[in-house]
């Protein structure tokens, strides 16, 4: 379980500016050395571990000390027994008290140890959904990585399109000095010139906007400069059943799993409350009374003492056991939640994973469909120059290659999406 966490302390320094590209390694790791998210979720860790000790539950001793000294004039009226009076005013008198006391529960119903092993709960809990925030973390990280290179790859197809519709307006400007040429086909040609053109500046500002989404996964300046690498390599050896088989190692199932035993707890400790309690103290008794006048002028007593108090709850209108009932609707709650966590996980896995098996499905025929669309571009290209086919031929075949290399790198990515959603809820994602 503490896997993740052990992770974040071996995680060197990076620079905000990258000459090489940025491999997606290198992205989770920075990514987990500076996100904030994890730095909260270490601060809820501390916290709870700090919280979980056996003081905090009431199952140590307390000790504590008090003393007075008191200063004070009195006027005294005594009448005696014996027939004699005693009347003075101002007298001076002094009252002096100290003591320590140490008390400690002996009994209560054994809620301490429920409180204990609750607590342990709570920072187990926590442990838990660090680990889940890291493998959200880096999914999230893989996911935007990916979608740059995606958005990357858009820019290089609009890029040759781009290329073959220079070629083709300077083919034309060519042919029609030969007069070989219209101005229909001049103004067509400069048309989708201009409007690859605005294609590919528009692009460019999706990457840029890709690469900030990155930056903030990542939690680095908007201004920092990254490269990232051109390729995406999907895992083809992934099964529905080994997948659904892991949803219970998944941290939000685990974490689940805590509540429902926190809530038993919480049962355990609300029905100690109806047993008695019994508690032992023991202590140092320090006192001393001096006065000026009046039949006492000193008394002054000292000593240890050792005592014991039991406390049997009779009647208290009902309340602990209407807490206690509350409470057990609490972990029925609590089980109810983990079987929609399960049913929900297990229907997100398959939906992943039909995604994931559609898009491999399709990535050799896509490739396949890429490759044709090349060739026949750069056939139709060649037929243009021996005026053997038309600028309309030579438009279809650049939009036949666009569509084709849009769909085989949104295919990669689909499958790579669902490749690391499948692993994220089979708490199987890796740096």
């Amino acid at each position: 379980m503490k896997t993740f966490i052990a992770i974040i302390l071996f995680i060197g320094f990076y620079s905000t500016v990258f000459a090489q590209s940025l491999s997606v390694q290198d992205a989770i790791q920075i990514t987990l050395k500076n996100s904030l998210e994890i730095e909260l979720s270490k601060n809820i860790v501390a916290a709870s571990k700090n919280n979980n000790y056996y003081g905090v539950a009431g199952g140590l001793p307390s000790i504590a000390a008090s003393g007075s000294d008191i200063q004070q004039q009195s006027n005294i009226n005594q009448n005696l027994n014996t027939g004699t009076s005693i009347e003075r005013k101002g007298a001076n008198v002094n009252n002096a008290s100290a003591n320590v006391t140490a008390g400690i529960l002996l009994y209560n119903g054994s809620r301490v140890i429920a409180t204990k092993k609750r607590l342990t709960e709570l920072q187990q809990q926590s442990e838990t959904q660090l680990n889940a925030q890291i493998q959200n973390i880096i999914a999230s990280v893989m996911t935007a990585y990916y979608d740059v290179i995606r958005q990357q790859y858009f820019l290089k197809t609009v890029n040759q399109s781009f290329a073959v519709a220079q070629q083709k307006l300077e083919l034309v400007k060519i042919q029609q000095k030969a007069g070989l040429a219209n101005n229909a086909d001049l103004f067509q040609s400069q048309l989708d010139y201009n409007t690859l053109n605005q294609t590919q500046q528009s692009q460019i500002l999706v990457i840029n906007q890709s690469k900030a989404e990155l930056l903030r996964v990542m939690n680095l300046n908007q201004d920092s400069t990254i490269e990232v690498e051109d390729t995406i390599i999907i895992d083809p050896s992934i099964t529905l059943n080994t997948i659904i088989d892991n949803i219970p190692a998944n941290f939000d199932i685990i974490t689940a799993d805590h509540q429902i035993r926190i809530q038993e707890l919480r049962i355990k400790e609300i029905a100690a409350q109806r047993y008695p309690s019994l508690n032992g103290s023991a202590g140092y008794n320090y006192n001393r009374t001096q006065s000026e006048a009046g039949q006492l002028l000193l008394n002054q007593s000292n000593g240890p003492f050792v005592g014991m108090t039991l406390g049997i709850p009779i009647y208290s209108g009902s309340s602990f056991k209407r807490q206690q009932i509350s409470a057990e609707y609490d972990a029925s709650n609590a089980r109810l939640q983990k079987d929609i966590l399960l049913r929900d996980y297990k229907a997100a896995v398959v939906k992943a994973f039909q995604s994931y098996t559609s898009s491999i499905r399709q990535l050799n025929m896509q490739q396949n469909s890429l490759d044709t669309a090349q060739k026949l571009l750069e056939l139709i290209m060649l037929k243009f120059k021996l005026k053997q086919a038309t600028i309309i031929d030579v438009k279809t075949a650049q939009q036949s290659f666009e569509t084709t290399s849009y769909n085989l790198i949104n295919l990669k990515y689909s499958a790579k999406a669902a490749e690391i959603q499948l692993k994220r809820l089979a708490n199987t994602l890796k740096l």
